[in-house]
């Protein structure tokens, strides 16, 4: 990953989540490294879960969550139809194209970060089945919340890639 003006200016507790995040960051996208679009595509477990559906949907959780600390709850969606086409990649899709927009996400989450006035900023949660009534995130929780999400879907990426080719990007 190259460094960036927005990497080099944050300090204290946001350069720290920042890097945690990135961190997590380039483990999800290093699971991809050197794969073809069908085995990105592949699933190689019981799951519905492929290396690029989870680019994609990490991608997407991000953008919403960096909606959030902008602009507030929105409603959220469930029981959606096509809610599994957030996991999967579809026909057209390539794997250049999900890391691309994956880097995008990245980039705007640290000019997201860099512009706050402070990481305090916070809002309601939308209501939702998984959210405590009445509850309130600051850009700070949505922060670590990423970095966990981000996390597990890299271990979840690298167990599919050690089923594709036995290739590892954490052990």
């Amino acid at each position: 990953m190259t460094t960036t003006v927005i990497e080099k200016t944050a300090t204290g507790e946001r350069a720290d989540l920042l890097e945690t995040l990135r961190k997590h960051r380039f483990f999800l996208a290093f699971t991809a490294r050197d794969l073809t679009d069908e085995q990105a595509a592949a699933r190689t477990t019981v799951s519905e879960l492929s290396i690029g559906g989870l680019i994609k949907h990490v991608t997407a959780v991000v953008h919403s969550w960096l909606d959030f600390i902008e602009h507030g709850p929105q409603p959220v969606a469930t029981g959606e139809e096509g809610w599994e086409d957030g996991f999967r990649m579809l026909p057209g899709e390539t794997l250049a194209g999900l890391l691309a927009a994956y880097e995008e996400a990245g980039r705007r989450t640290d000019a997201l970060v860099a512009s706050l006035p402070g990481l305090d900023v916070s809002h309601p949660l939308p209501e939702a089945p998984w959210f405590e009534p009445g509850a309130s995130w600051s850009a700070r929780r949505v922060l670590l919340h990423l970095i966990a999400e981000t996390a597990q879907h890299a271990g979840h990426a690298d167990i599919i890639r050690e089923a594709i080719d036995g290739a590892k990007s954490m052990g």
